[in-house]
């Protein structure tokens, strides 16, 4: 059976994990976001593009963590990226909630699998989900 892998986030940074897990053919794919329609979209063009780039991967976008359920690794990238002016104690406060939503998600629909955190500033958000998985410390990294 293949792998799962599922991208938290549909951004540019979330996409193009997406795009280059399935193009290596590393894994399935699912793409969620909470932007309605984005990631079913996107998910949809990379699934589309594999039988004219060569991988042959399945490809998913969701707006809920249901077609997650099982992965094997969960890359999050979801949060807001730091704006002109911002601190990083700005910026820990507005992913702190995000990260914390979305670990939640992930720890009740894939209980096994190993998280990988993208989102800034990434040492504080490896913590969260840290404490909020109770995973091992090694399946939690960043």
């Amino acid at each position: 059976m293949r792998k799962k892998v599922t991208v938290v986030g549909g951004g540019n940074v979330g996409a193009s994990c997406a795009l280059n897990i399935a193009f290596k053919e590393l894994a399935d794919v699912v793409l969620v976001d909470v932007v309605p329609d984005v990631p079913i979209g996107k998910g949809l063009d990379m699934l589309q593009t594999g039988p004219i780039e060569g991988y042959d991967v399945m490809v998913t976008g969701a707006n809920d963590y249901a077609p997650t359920a099982n992965s094997d690794v969960v890359v999050i990238t979801a949060g807001i990226a730091r704006k002109p002016g911002m601190s990083r104690d700005d910026l820990l406060m507005a992913n702190f909630d995000v990260i914390k939503a979305v670990t939640e998600q992930v720890i009740t629909h894939s209980p096994n699998a190993i998280l990988v955190l993208v989102t800034n500033p990434l040492d504080a958000m490896c913590w969260t989900a840290y404490q909020v998985s109770k995973f091992p410390r090694t399946r939690v990294i960043g």
